[in-house]
């Protein structure tokens, strides 16, 4: 009676396990038939398996070129739609903007930015806030000769710091950083900080330590299983390290309330305090104290990774390639001189902007961009994709499209210059993203990395330490692309 019981009970367990795995199969097959096509899913992990975590957009890259330019993949329970290739990452962004301008929820971001800022936020909050914040880079001198001498002076801080080195092997990761951070920092707090000063070397610490952990294999882990969060990781750290950014954020706000004068608004955070002082009888009003230091930490992530990231991979690739560098000094010397470079500079000088652009398609910093989501039903491509689907434009699909880029895998400036050796604009080149949802800082972050370049191979010649007979161009991991650990040496010209 006994076996009798445990084998009906074994059997009606079993039976129950493959009815729950058939379930669970069935959800991971879209119910829409007419839903992009992808690789088959597993059970919960759905195609985590086939993912590598350290570089999901090369993995994403070979599945493009099997399920084509539109395909889905699964992480856990979690359906998202790939768009692959300039045609159709241009086509969605740009002619369907508003479809697919909407930003995924993502449990690590929801966790840091409570649905607040610029970044990750939706709807009118996002509306707002992003019309707010061009208008107020606009008031303090994006694409006008008042940022331009900002930018001027942090190059003489960057240079003088540069040549205490003497020549001497060094790591450029904070320097770099610091430069390009003090341009934003003028702006959100209205002076530039200095770059022995302990407070601002940690908050540039914080911020690193964040975008690297938040392209961590841990991280995705977690975002695709939030479940787990009662575990100890990186999503810990980094909610740790936005708590201490916030803290000194807030602590800047009750001083600058102090001096605050409406006709007088010295920095980003003054325009941002006078707008929720207008407001302050408007319960619906955007502009209060959980906006401000959301908006404030993604101006400076942003304003700093993507643009001291970008000069770093150009200074590698000065190294890697001297006979490009050499070229691109006697430009300098031939257009410029000893005078100081500015950005109108770039029009006389063709070689060195497309050196700059092929850096940029080449570093292909953010290369599954920022994620997006559908805000609404679209058919797209032949596809009905619903309303708050997960979406991926996999802009290193886009920089590395070989009908764009002749030969998308090498360095090579001439994929930005005609026979005759004038610049010629590429569409493809897209590492800002495109459409609604385009960076709001890219005017800036053009001018910044055009001025610094220059500047830096006015000045020196950058090579490799005595020794080293390689320069390696892998990338690090972390939620940009980010070269390996390195250092180098800044020989003076002059």
């Amino acid at each position: 009676m006994d076996v009798t019981y445990s084998v009906v009970t074994y059997i009606v367990l079993a039976l129950t396990v493959l009815y729950i795995l058939k379930v669970l199969s069935s959800w991971t097959e879209s119910k829409d038939k007419n839903f992009p096509p992808g690789p088959r899913c597993l059970p919960l992990i759905g195609n985590l398996h086939i993912i590598d975590l350290k570089k999901p957009h090369q993995t994403l890259m070979k599945l493009s070129k099997i399920y084509g330019s539109v395909f889905s993949i699964q992480m856990g329970m979690k359906k998202m739609v790939v768009l692959a290739g300039y045609e159709t990452v241009k086509d969605a962004l740009v002619n369907y903007s508003e479809e697919f301008g909407g930003r995924a929820r993502i449990p690590i971001f929801q966790n840091m930015d409570k649905g607040k800022g610029l970044v990750f936020s939706n709807g009118d909050n996002w509306k707002v806030m992003r019309r707010f914040t061009i208008t107020t880079l606009r008031h303090f001198g994006m694409g006008k000769s008042s940022i331009e001498d900002k930018v001027f002076e942090e190059c003489d801080h960057l240079t003088q710091h540069i040549e205490s080195f003497k020549g001497k092997p060094f790591d450029n990761t904070t320097i770099i950083n610091a430069a390009v951070a003090n341009i934003i920092v003028a702006i959100l707090l209205g002076h530039r900080m200095d770059y022995e000063d302990p407070t601002f070397l940690r908050l540039l610490s914080l911020t690193n330590e964040n975008v690297r952990l938040l392209g961590s294999p841990t991280i995705s882990l977690y975002n695709i299983f939030p479940v787990l969060g009662f575990l100890p990781g990186n999503h810990r750290t980094i909610l740790k390290n936005v708590k201490e950014l916030n803290a000194f954020l807030k602590n800047k706000f009750v001083g600058y309330l102090k001096d605050l004068d409406v006709n007088d608004q010295r920095s980003f955070i003054d325009a941002f305090l006078v707008r929720q002082k207008e407001d302050e009888r408007n319960p619906q009003s955007y502009f209060n104290i959980e906006n401000l230091p959301v908006i404030l930490r993604n101006m400076f992530a942003a304003g700093m990774e993507s643009t001291a990231t970008s000069l770093r991979w150009g200074l590698l690739l000065m190294m890697k390639y001297p006979h490009i560098q050499e070229k691109v000094q006697e430009e300098i010397t031939r257009v410029i001189g000893s005078a100081q470079p500015n950005y109108n500079h770039h029009t006389e000088m063709p070689f060195t902007n497309a050196v700059i652009h092929e850096t940029q398609r080449f570093a292909d910093i953010l290369p599954m961009s920022l994620p997006h989501e559908t805000t609404k039903d679209v058919n797209f491509k032949g596809y009905l994709i619903p309303k708050g689907t997960y979406i991926i434009p996999l802009l290193t699909s886009v920089l590395h499209d070989k009908t764009q880029f002749e030969e998308p895998d090498q360095f090579n400036p001439n994929h930005f210059l005609d026979s005759e050796g004038n610049f010629i604009k590429k569409a493809a080149f897209m590492p800002f993203s495109a459409g609604a949802r385009v960076c709001a800082g890219e005017t800036l972050a053009r001018m910044e990395i055009f001025i610094f370049f220059t500047n830096l191979l006015q000045k020196f010649t950058f090579r490799p330490p005595s020794g080293v007979t390689d320069v390696n161009l892998n990338s690090g991991i972390g939620f940009t692309t980010t070269p390996l650990p390195h250092t180098i040496c800044a020989i003076p010209r002059f």
